[in-house]
């Protein structure tokens, strides 16, 4: 019997969980240990999974299928194709320095770290599941530790708003998504959840032109698609620094994905027929984002107006429907992770020492912090598209996509990236260079080694994909000849 991975990688982190809580709540020392310990197990398989998978056979690998409710059609079914691996490495990535960053934490330790692994289980089974009542059940557990960890540990000012607010909107969404996935059971006659059954279901053209946009809009929600977006910033500003890493970097990833697995993959007539209603909404998510993050005074909006942006280009990419596009929206979605994952951890060790994340209050921190603005900066170049750096192996062929299928939309979304570079370039000026104001001379300090530890293995990880996209583009186009084949 071949070793489970996949479920010792989904389970490890609610395993860490509950062994946390029941430690005495004073050992907080201890906690934090165990936590960490926890999340570069996980780290290492999911470098080990992701190192494993084999590119020439591609496909569904590392299968794990157990009965669990035969008589409604619902099954333990694991498995992980070229899209969800890097996404499995991606959480794995963000749960460990999410990890590193949150060891000031204070009060309550042991809760913390807790619903975080909670959440980190959810985010893990969503991305390995081949079953819909199992993914379905992941998602909710992904989702249902973002309140208490908002409401309790963030932001005082907005925390109970947000974390209501990113609620409604997520479970409304998975509603929807939920009767479209009901309805898809009963029309495929197979009486099976099985992700793989329903593929070869060929639902008529009608049904999947009816259910398309339930199940895709239900899911992209999480995935911050326009006009549904207005959740995504406000969760991010009022969340911990961990939580906002988790939010951005693998959270907003879960709606996209499923958006695809369960949408474009199991109704792709209906992708064909939706595709021009979803390109021009995220379209208005790329450009909107983009000039609403250059208008913001705090550091953490800019960040999360950013996201949204951002993950329109994943959108755009998907709805192109051609192999290009698929391949950078993918990609994207792990250099977009892994990018939002250092700005906000950047930006927690900043608001740590100054209490402020005002722009216009901040400044010279090059000095006291040189390794935080060097992963900032790299993460900027990131985001702008800069050769060199993932964001430009993901952003280029979503935008040769886009050209491909629809012209004018591509040339409406190159906006953008010029005002991307401009609002980066202002926030690195404004944040890091120039003279230090008053009121922090003298009284800020470098951070620690564990945090320069979690900046240096992002910044790594960016970097490398850019110089070698062939870490991750190979994996990703075998996951993506699936999806085509089931275009036809």
């Amino acid at each position: 019997m071949a070793f489970p991975i996949l479920s010792v990688i989904v389970f490890t982190p609610i395993i860490a969980g509950m062994i946390i809580l029941m430690m005495p709540g004073e050992r907080k020392t201890e906690i934090r240990m165990v936590a960490l310990a926890a999340a570069a197990f996980d780290l290492i398989l999911s470098v080990w999974l992701y190192f494993a998978y084999d590119i020439t056979a591609a496909g569904y690998q590392f299968q794990e299928m157990h009965s669990w409710l035969p008589s409604f059609g619902i099954g333990y079914h694991l498995g992980v194709d070229g899209i969800s691996t890097p996404l499995i490495l991606l959480t794995g990535v963000v749960m460990f320095t999410g990890v590193i960053v949150s060891q000031s934490i204070s009060d309550r330790p042991r809760e913390f770290f807790a619903f975080l692994f909670i959440l980190a289980t959810g985010v893990f089974g969503v991305f390995a599941s081949l079953d819909l009542f199992l993914l379905f059940f992941f998602y909710e557990i992904a989702v249902f530790p973002m309140y208490l960890l908002i409401s309790i540990w963030g932001w005082v000012k907005t925390r109970e708003y947000a974390a209501m607010k990113l609620t409604l909107y997520l479970f409304i969404g998975s509603v929807i998504a939920l009767i479209g996935a009901l309805a898809m059971y009963w029309a495929s006659g197979a009486h099976s959840f099985d992700l793989l059954v329903l593929e070869k279901a060929h639902f008529s053209t009608a049904f999947q032109n009816t259910w398309f946009m339930p199940v895709f809009m239900g899911f992209a929600i999480l995935g911050a698609i326009f006009p549904f977006h207005n959740w995504s910033p406000d969760g991010h500003v009022a969340a911990p620094t961990a939580v906002s890493m988790f939010h951005a970097g693998v959270l907003m990833k879960l709606g996209a994905f499923a958006a695809l697995r369960v949408g474009i993959m199991l109704m792709p007539q209906g992708a064909i027929y939706w595709k021009w209603v979803i390109l021009g909404l995220a379209a208005v998510n790329i450009v909107y984002g983009a000039f609403i993050a250059m208008v913001q005074t705090d550091l953490k909006y800019v960040i999360g107006f950013s996201s949204v942006s951002h993950m329109g280009l994943v959108m755009i990419g998907f709805a192109t429907l051609t192999r290009s596009g698929l391949i950078g929206s993918t990609v994207q979605m792990f250099s977009h992770g892994i990018m939002t994952a250092l700005f906000f951890a950047s930006v927690g060790m900043i608001y740590n020492q100054t209490h402020t994340r005002e722009i216009s209050r901040l400044g010279g921190f090059v000095k006291v912090m040189p390794f935080t603005a060097i992963a900032f900066i790299i993460g900027a170049l990131v985001s702008m598209g800069m050769p060199g750096f993932s964001g430009f192996v993901a952003e280029f062929p979503i935008f040769m996509g886009l050209w491909q299928t629809a012209p004018i939309i591509a040339i409406l979304s190159v906006i953008s990236i010029i005002v991307t570079a401009a609002y980066m370039l202002l926030v690195i000026r404004r944040v890091f260079f120039g003279e230090m104001p008053e009121e922090f001379a003298g009284r800020m300090n470098d951070v620690s080694v564990m945090d320069k530890v979690a900046l240096g293995l992002i910044s790594i990880l960016m970097v490398g994909i850019g110089l070698f996209p062939s870490l991750m583009v190979p994996m990703v186009s075998s996951g993506v000849d699936h999806i085509l084949a089931l275009l036809g």
